[in-house]
């Protein structure tokens, strides 16, 4: 089942800065509304089998938008299906103040909201007297009931959900597998799209195609965060090469980019023309290192840094063979890399706990020696290979090798980590992914190479 996750378009509180929750006075700007006729645009040519929505104005307006633009030949506005377990996270003390003002009246509790969200606690009065509410965890519970109701109906289909930031965040939590400590690990800005693939009911595999694109609004990368005192790392997967089309198995045998991987690097190139990037730093192999000098062409005072950390996995004796020719050698190995692939040794070549091992300490070596002078926010560039960047982008939200297939890099795709709080801080993924410079869809079609 392909899930299309949107959050709504900008709203008046998200202008004004006040808390919505379930609050449902907000409403769509102008603005808010253009970006929802993006969406519908971004979307055309996907087939819908069903659109879920929140049913808060905000939201309900933006499934109502997006669906308008896609056409009744697609989907039927009247055919949005609207439910209580898309609503926005319950915040009831603060619904409708300006953060500031929840700032100065609830300044211990902001704090807690801030850094560790899913302690926060707040009393409610219900008809039954006074409760204690656990706003997060409730609001990743809700995100299960929504899964285990919808995904029985859809096996195979293709579903919108139109909803909130923190509802969708516990939404992409939840069907991965992350607990409420993560709730700030991915960024959904107004509008941004994610997809979501489930091999079945919530709980069974789940792989992360895409999260938070936001090209289709005119926006390549999402903003900063307001304050952010650490760097960002755009995490680039290299471009095609004759063995991802063929889908052979590449590990450690250098074999260089084909033309249209140098063509996905051109659009890459282009696609960050804009942004200022002040360090780079590649894998030393000949298809991440040319995919880097590519993309620096627009930026020609950067000095290329190689790591020899960020190669490949080596696959030892399965490099060069195509999937049927490892099957046929190897049939229960190959079968374990498919189902769990930390428990897999490559014959003369490395495990994914090596690849862990040598890849993280790279990452944190990276992000540890970028300096922030200033207030400038410095942008770094990393160029390597599928199985290190699962390895990193795992990292990132603590899991281990036995998560690796959870997040899709597609050839020539960008993915945006930012450490807000410094580089000490924990890191939030802004963006997955984005591949929507290489297509004219919202949907990773890179090839699927041997990994």
């Amino acid at each position: 089942t392909r899930v299309i996750l949107v959050r709504h378009g900008i709203s008046t509180y998200n202008v004004l800065k006040r808390v919505q929750g379930h609050c449902d006075e907000s409403t769509l700007t102008d603005e808010g509304r253009e970006a929802a006729r993006k969406v519908g645009l971004a979307l055309q040519g996907l087939q819908l089998n069903a659109v879920y929505s929140s049913p808060l104005k905000r939201a309900k307006e933006t499934a109502q938008l997006i669906v308008g633009t896609l056409g009744d030949a697609v989907f039927s506005p009247s055919a949005i299906q609207f439910t209580d377990n898309l609503k926005e996270i319950n915040l009831a003390l603060w619904e409708g103040m300006p953060f500031d003002e929840v700032r100065e009246k609830f300044p211990e509790a902001y704090e807690i909201w801030r850094d560790r969200p899913h302690e926060l606690k707040m009393e409610i009065s219900t008809p039954d007297g006074t409760v204690e509410l656990l706003p997060v965890p409730a609001l990743h519970d809700q995100a299960k009931n929504f899964w285990q109701d919808v995904l029985p109906n859809h096996a195979g289909q293709t579903i919108l959900v139109v909803a909130h930031s923190g509802i969708n965040r516990a939404l992409i939590n939840t069907a991965v597998g992350l607990s409420p400590e993560h709730y700030h690990s991915f960024y959904q800005s107004n509008c941004g799209i994610s997809v979501l693939n489930f091999s079945g009911a919530l709980g069974e595999p789940v792989q992360m195609e895409s999260i938070n694109l936001t090209a289709h609004m005119g926006k390549p990368l999402p903003g900063f965060r307001p304050g952010q005192q650490g760097p960002r790392f755009l995490l680039v997967r290299h471009g095609e090469t004759d063995w991802n089309r063929q889908k052979k198995f590449q590990g450690q045998i250098d074999v260089p980019l084909n033309d249209q991987g140098r063509f996905q690097s051109q659009q890459a190139c282009a696609f960050l023309r804009d942004v200022e990037i002040d360090r780079a730093v590649t894998s030393p192999m000949l298809r991440p290192k040319e995919t880097a000098e590519i993309i620096l062409q627009k930026h020609p005072d950067v000095t290329l840094e190689e790591d020899a950390r960020l190669c490949e996995i080596s696959h030892g004796l399965w490099e060069g063979k195509l999937e049927e020719e490892i099957r046929a050698i190897y049939p229960e190995e190959l079968t374990q890399w498919q189902l769990a692939p930390e428990t897999v040794q490559m014959p003369e070549g490395e495990n994914l706990q090596q690849v862990w091992d040598r890849a993280i300490v790279a990452w944190d070596d990276i992000v540890s020696s970028t300096v922030v002078e200033g207030d400038r926010i410095p942008t770094v560039l990393v160029v390597a290979h599928d199985a290190i960047n699962k390895a990193i982008l795992c990292h990132l939200v603590g899991w281990g090798p036995d998560q690796f297939w959870k997040f899709k890099q597609g050839n020539g795709a960008v993915t945006v980590i930012d450490y807000p709080k410094g580089a000490s801080g924990p890191p939030m993924i802004q963006s997955l992914n984005i591949t929507s410079h290489l297509s004219d869809s919202v949907l990773d079609k890179t090839a699927a190479g041997a990994l």
